[in-house]
């Protein structure tokens, strides 16, 4: 019998599988076999009803995916083409509608031939959609495509081919940029990088100046010595000529003997020639002195970046101590012996401007403290294939907060107007293409301690 519902009826679907018995017993049959056949169909409905429900939410799934799909290829910047292996448009993006001046319903069915500018440009799609084998990861080429006011307009391609799931080729998939996009882009970028260049060429020149600035008065006093002295040599051969131009007059004049040895003996001629060698040797000294002065000047100042030429880093480290010694305190002290020439592959003038920048800023740190007597250590390590520079003072030493911004550009903890917070920074930026390191701890007895590290000549520098 059919089972009733719970109310006790059969359900309205029972009540229709019920219509379905016959209303009188068949032979063979009983009522049993009746009720597995409905028992049956019973369950065929319900799988029915589930799987329409399955259907309709992958329907769903399917609208959500085509949606999806959709707006990303509108949202592309790129355009976008579709077509099948004979060059039929199946699929497009409105970045490729813009651009041809066509909607996507009429570029569909077209031949991807009629978007090309020139023969070219068709024969080098041929030769994509026509390659057999092409690779998987797809090909690079040029194409002009012909925009909405039919001109010319270059796009870089790149052609994918479309495989179907049995592994045949069915198409090809191009996706293009307008190359005036991408040279704007680089344009922009490289005139970024230069005004970068000249930027740090301008900060590094200001920095030397900055530098050189500090050690006027010691250059003037420098100069002044041999200045003075070349001066007094020259008033006194001076008035030796004078005296000399005398006695030659008085020979040509036809003086006798005897007044010639008195006029001798008056005007100093014996003394005059015997000084005369002191005189002019020391002329030259000073004149050499001078010059060997305005060198080292020009050395500092080069700004020609890119010379490399050997350099004895003992002569960088005297040269430095000289020059800031000249425009230090008379109480700055340096410990520093020179050892076995060590040469290193660089610019003179820039790693004098590092070490002179690492000196001056020992000296501030230790007199800043208002110590009596400011010492710099420095000392020279060499091995098969690098120097280690070690540069001390009996400063204070640096804060722990401050020893990882130490060489950040404009960092500094000097009073405003007292540094620009560059020589630190800059000197780091010159080490570091001089293919060294340059590194700063505080040392276990005190003061802080910089560590300079370069390669010696000869040996490969990465990158350079």
């Amino acid at each position: 019998m059919v089972q009733p519902s719970p109310t006790g009826t059969p359900s309205p679907r029972h009540q229709g599988l019920e219509s379905l018995l016959p209303r009188g017993p068949l032979e063979g049959v009983d009522e049993s076999t009746w009720l597995d056949v409905i028992h049956k169909m019973d369950e065929v409905y319900s799988q029915l009803i589930h799987d329409e429900i399955e259907l309709e939410k992958k329907n769903t799934e399917l609208e959500q995916s085509q949606q999806f799909i959709f707006s990303v290829l509108s949202a592309m910047s790129d355009v976008l083409l579709v077509c099948d292996e004979r060059g039929v448009i199946e699929e497009t993006n409105a970045a490729l509608c813009e651009l041809v001046g066509h909607s996507d319903a009429e570029l569909r069915g077209t031949s991807i031939y009629d978007l090309l500018a020139d023969s070219q440009s068709t024969a080098r799609a041929r030769a994509v959609l026509d390659n057999t084998n092409p690779p998987r990861r797809g090909e690079g080429l040029e194409l002009n495509l012909l925009d909405a006011q039919r001109q010319s307009v270059p796009v870089d391609a790149n052609c994918t081919p479309r495989v179907a799931a049995s592994g045949r080729r069915v198409g090809t998939v191009f996706v293009a940029r307008p190359t005036a996009e991408i040279k704007r882009a680089y344009q922009e970028l490289r005139g970024a990088h230069e005004a970068l260049k000249r930027a740090q060429q301008q900060l590094l020149h200001s920095e030397k100046m900055a530098s050189l600035g500090r050690l006027v008065a010691g250059v003037a006093h420098e100069l002044n010595n041999p200045i003075s002295f070349v001066l007094g040599n020259v008033h006194a051969l001076s008035r030796y000529c004078e005296r000399l131009r005398r006695y030659l007059a008085a020979i040509h004049g036809g003086e006798t003997p005897a007044q010639l040895q008195a006029l001798r003996a008056k005007l100093r001629i014996e003394h005059l020639l015997g000084d005369l060698p002191s005189l002019i040797e020391g002329t030259l000294e000073g004149a050499q002195r001078t010059a060997d002065i305005v060198n080292g000047l020009k050395r500092f100042s080069a700004m020609d970046p890119e010379a490399r030429t050997p350099v004895n880093l003992n002569e960088v480290v005297e040269r430095a101590i000289h020059w800031v010694r000249k425009g230090a305190a008379p109480s700055f002290e340096v410990q520093w012996q020179p050892g076995p020439p060590c040469t290193v592959t660089g610019s003179a003038g820039q790693l004098q401007q590092v070490l002179m920048n690492l000196l001056q800023n020992a000296l501030d740190a230790a007199s800043g403290v208002g110590r009596s007597h400011s010492v710099v250590w420095i000392a020279i390590e060499v091995d098969s294939t690098r120097l280690q520079l070690r540069l001390r003072d009996n400063g204070p030493g640096i804060a722990p907060e401050h020893l990882s911004h130490i060489f950040d550009p404009f960092f500094t903890t000097k009073p405003v107007g007292k540094g620009t917070g560059l020589g630190l920074s800059i000197s780091y930026g010159i080490v570091e293409q001089h293919g060294g390191a340059l590194s700063v701890r505080n040392h276990p007895d005190g003061g802080a301690e910089f560590l300079l590290e370069l390669p010696l000549a000869g040996v490969a520098v990465p990158g350079n």
